[in-house]
């Protein structure tokens, strides 16, 4: 069966670099709302008022990938709230994906890269929320 995995987590907990591993080597692709913010030489340059087409891009970019029957895809962006979720849910379940969510924890120190600080990294634990 085709899989969808959702990397949730705060910025800095490692959902990128456990994204490059399970993509093995690239083999797999990885989207991220962040890529419509980073440039081709890898700077990141986030533009709130497009905050809505990049996570258009991540959809459609997803349902490219199941349109043409790739195996595995991973999602590599926070999902700290419900709804940033519902719409690979709603595209898992019509293109008969089993949709995995993955929690990475930052237990390594690791720094977000984009700048984000103590008070906003808070505010945005304090609305990510875990179904056990």
């Amino acid at each position: 069966m085709n899989s969808l995995i959702l990397l949730r987590g705060l910025p800095g907990s490692g959902k990128s670099t456990l994204a490059k591993v399970l993509s093995e080597n690239g083999k797999y692709p990885v989207y991220s709302v962040d890529d419509y913010f980073t440039d081709e030489k890898g700077n990141y340059s986030f533009i709130f008022s497009e905050n809505h087409l990049a996570y258009k891009q991540c959809e459609n970019l997803t349902r490219e990938s199941m349109r043409n029957g790739i195996s595995k895809i991973i999602l590599d962006n926070t999902f700290t709230l419900e709804w940033e979720m519902l719409p690979y849910q709603k595209m898992a379940e019509e293109f008969g994906y089993q949709c995995f969510y993955l929690v990475v924890e930052n237990r390594h120190n690791g720094k977000n890269t984009h700048g984000i600080d103590d008070e906003q990294l808070g505010k945005m634990a304090s609305k990510f929320k875990v179904n056990l």
